[in-house]
Parts: structure tokens; C-alpha cells; sequence
């Protein structure tokens, strides 16, 4: 009595284990990586002669050089620093960011020499429309009423600078950088895999199929609502499963801008403008140090692993600005690409009334230039998408294909 009672108990495992080594056996269902050698819904073979459908092998997405993984999720975004501007352009609203890479780091002054020389090697020299059109305007540095001339020349160019932010570049040049990085990774990791087929349509131009499991989706500017979520890193204030046990004005924990542990306890987390006329503290006691930019891997990065997302240079994003776009959005993946619902005729830019129009990008994140106010995520302001200062950089997105983890 009591065997059969105990086999009783075992059978329903043991049927269950039974199905799943059948179905194991089988291959199991199929996956991206794994998506068998027949069409579940046609049964025609896949790979078998010239006519048939081709399925290129797929290990996963690729390890795009400098990108750190960004796990979307639910979140808050907006401003929750007082409105002292009066704008009311970034109210609170609830909204899920699907997961996505983010460089670790702002694009330096090398990264964008590198990207200068492949332009001059590929389209006749120096001379070139092509080159000319991407150099930084390093002008501006230079102001009526301050002598900061020497960085004119040697900001950009001088190797002491290289691993600091490049600045002096406009939206849409860096915009043209992110579909140049594009092409010359994946015609990089082309070549690793030894498919000259494929490096060949990149050299002629052209962009290498997707389909090829071999490539990277496109680097690009980050939406608003992507970077406001990396710069929060709210991932680090949950402990218990949804539970976010606080919000965050900045980057980091608490309402101070001075790190409040170990033998850092003290100093600043940011490179920005502490007041009037004050950029980086006295001499004997410097704090964050910098009297303009900053090493891009200066200061402690956020809970994603990001550098500087706060302070040292304003970054671009990809979208249009509006300041009622909050109540436009959508609730998923938050960006507004042109005047929808806030056609440019509603602002008189012509006659000065308004400098808003459909040329006009977001920046974000508060620089060497600016007071702390700046440094909150929510906050946002704009400038043309031709135009460039000293104090606004970028650096480049990427989106998760496939999965959110």
C-alpha cells in the first residue's frame, strides 16, 4: 500500500520529466540562436540549396565598443528640482523606457580626431568638403570679454586634451558621427568573422544586412527620455523587488553635490560652476579641480556604470524640443521627432517672439559652465541643431535588440 502510495506521488513528475526530454530530444522551440533547420509554419527546409530561405547563424548581440547595458523598466520622469526658470516643461509623468546601451563615457577630442582623419582618408584630404564640415568650431572659446584664446588651438588638438570631452560640435555633426561609427564597427566586426562579402558593401557604401546576425544595430544620439533614465540610475535605490525606496535629484544619492563617504568624503561628484565666478575652488584646495572641462572618466560613475552625467559638458539628445512635450509623449519610449500636436507655426520665430522651431534639439545634464541647477536630470533647455558652445557634448545610444536583459 504505502509503494503505490509513494508511486502515486512520483508518477505526475515523472510524466512531466518524460514530456520535457521528448520535447528536448525535438530541439525544443525554436530561438533566436537557435532557430532550427525547418520553417515551423511552412516546414520548407532552411539553408538546404541556393533556393532555398537562408537563416544566418545568430550568437546574440554583439559587444559594441564602449556601450554599458541600461535595463529599462518603469520609472518617473520630470523635473523634481523647483522650477525656478518658470518653464514648466518637464512635469513629473510615469512612462517605461525599454532597455537599451549607452556609452560609459562622452565622446573626447581623440575620438573625434580619429573621426576626422578617416573622413580626410576617404574623401581627398583636409581640403574636402566632407572634412571641413566636421571640424568642431573651436571658436567657441573665444569670447569678448575673457581671455580663453588659447584654447582655440589647442583644446581639440593638443594631446594633454585627448581624453576630454569634444566640444564646438553642433547636432547635426554629431548626428553624421553616429552613422559614421555605425559603418566602421560593423565593417570592423565584418572582419573578424572573415566575411569579405560583407566588408565589400560596406566599402562601396552600403549598409551590411542585418540579417546577417553578424552586426550591431545603429549607434545614435540618445532620446531625452533615455538619457534623463540612465542619468538617474534609479536601479540603484531598489532593494525589494518593484520597491524604489527613493527618487533622486541628481545622479547619486541625497541632495548634496559633495560625496559624503570614505577618504573622498567631501569633495565634489560634478565639474560645474559652484557661483559667481567660481569654477573649481582656491589654489591649495581645488575641488572638482577644473577650471573648464574635465577627464571623461573624472568622478565617480552612476549605479549604470555611466561617467559624468552631471557636469563637465551638456549633451545632446535626439529630440525636438517643445515645452509641452510632456503632455504629448507617448507612455512607451517617450521622443518627439518633429511638431506633432505643436506645429512651429504656434511660436514667431521670425519675429523674434519665440526661438522655438523644428530645428531646435534638447541638451541636457549641466556643464563646467553651469550652476548646480542644471545638474538635475529633469532639467532641460535647447538650441539650434547648426548651432555649438563650449559646453555641450554627446555621447551615443544603441538600442537592446531581442530582449530587455
Amino acid at each position: 500500500m504505502l509503494k503505490r502510495k509513494v508511486l502515486a506521488k512520483y508518477i505526475p513528475s515523472l510524466f512531466i520529466a518524460g514530456v520535457l526530454l521528448a520535447a528536448c530530444s525535438k530541439g525544443g522551440n525554436p530561438t533566436s540562436s537557435m532557430p532550427g533547420a525547418v520553417s515551423k509554419t511552412t516546414g520548407l527546409p532552411y539553408n538546404d540549396e541556393d533556393s532555398s530561405f537562408k537563416v544566418e547563424p545568430y550568437a546574440g548581440q554583439p559587444e559594441g565598443p564602449n556601450l554599458v547595458f541600461i535595463e529599462g523598466g518603469r520609472t518617473i520622469l520630470g523635473s523634481f528640482e523647483e522650477d525656478v526658470m518658470n518653464t514648466r516643461d518637464n512635469v513629473e509623468r510615469t512612462v517605461t523606457i525599454t532597455s537599451f546601451f549607452m556609452d560609459e563615457t562622452e565622446i573626447a577630442n581623440i575620438h573625434w580626431l580619429e573621426y576626422l582623419y578617416y573622413i580626410s582618408k576617404d574623401s581627398g584630404g583636409t581640403s574636402s568638403v566632407a572634412y571641413t564640415k566636421n571640424l568642431p568650431d573651436t571658436t567657441v572659446w573665444k569670447q569678448a570679454l575673457s581671455y580663453n584664446d588659447p584654447y582655440v588651438d589647442h583644446y581639440f588638438r593638443y594631446p594633454g586634451f585627448r581624453y576630454y570631452p569634444v566640444v564646438g560640435v553642433s547636432w547635426n555633426q554629431a548626428y553624421g558621427y553616429t552613422k559614421w561609427r555605425t559603418s566602421v564597427v560593423n565593417m570592423q566586426l565584418a572582419k573578424s568573422a572573415q566575411r569579405e562579402d560583407l566588408v565589400e558593401i560596406s566599402k562601396s557604401g552600403g549598409r551590411i544586412p542585418l540579417e546577417s546576425g553578424l552586426v550591431l544595430p545603429d549607434y545614435r544620439l540618445p532620446s531625452e527620455a533615455e538619457w534623463e533614465y540612465a542619468a538617474k540610475a534609479l536601479v540603484g535605490t531598489q532593494w525589494l523587488d518593484e520597491n524604489q525606496t527613493h527618487a533622486r535629484l541628481y545622479p547619486w544619492d541625497g541632495h548634496a553635490l559633495r560625496n559624503p563617504y570614505g577618504n573622498q568624503m567631501g569633495t565634489f561628484l560634478a565639474n560645474f560652476k559652484r557661483g559667481r565666478g567660481d569654477y573649481a575652488g582656491i589654489a591649495g584646495k581645488l575641488n572638482d579641480g577644473a577650471m573648464i572641462t574635465e577627464y571623461i572618466y573624472a568622478f565617480p560613475p552612476n549605479d549604470y556604470g555611466l561617467y559624468n552625467m552631471a557636469g563637465n559638458v551638456n549633451e545632446w539628445c535626439a529630440d525636438l524640443y517643445r515645452s509641452n512635450s510632456y503632455q504629448d509623449f507617448d507612455d512607451l519610449n517617450s521622443f518627439r521627432r518633429d511638431g506633432v500636436f505643436d506645429k512651429k507655426d504656434n511660436y514667431d520665430k521670425k519675429n523674434w517672439i519665440s526661438l522655438i522651431d523644428d530645428s531646435v534639439r534638447v541638451y541636457k545634464g549641466g556643464s563646467w559652465k553651469d550652476v548646480a541647477y542644471w545638474l538635475a536630470p529633469g532639467t532641460r533647455r535647447f538650441l539650434d541643431q547648426d548651432s555649438s558652445t563650449s559646453s555641450i557634448g554627446f555621447r551615443c545610444a544603441m538600442i537592446r535588440a531581442g530582449t530587455n536583459n
